[in-house]
């Protein structure tokens, strides 16, 4: 949980914001793409492939979004630390 009291001045890194967001579009972007799965055959359990590659999407986008969040808490968190860091680096001085 984030603390809003602390501002977030530090320098970001936008790696993490790149890797997060590109993790998002695979979520987002890879089930639009229907004419890739749009068949019938392999079937499981008698289900068609349309239907539980669909489903098999569901805990993958879930995990994708988590890992971004993850990502991009983690680099809240030092940016916080680091205006933190700051703010009383000033105070000492």
């Amino acid at each position: 949980m984030s603390t809003p009291d602390v501002p977030t001045r530090g320098p970001a890194r936008s790696g993490p914001y790149i890797v997060a967001g590109i993790l998002l579009a695979i979520a987002v972007l890879v089930p639009l793409f229907v004419p890739a799965y749009s068949i019938d055959k392999p079937r499981l359990a008698g289900m068609p492939f349309f239907y539980w590659y669909q489903m098999l999407w569901v805990p993958i986008t879930a995990g994708l979004v988590g890992v971004s969040y993850l990502l991009v808490a983690k680099e809240d968190r030092r940016r916080r630390a680091a205006a933190r860091g700051a703010r009383a680096e000033e105070q000492e001085q």
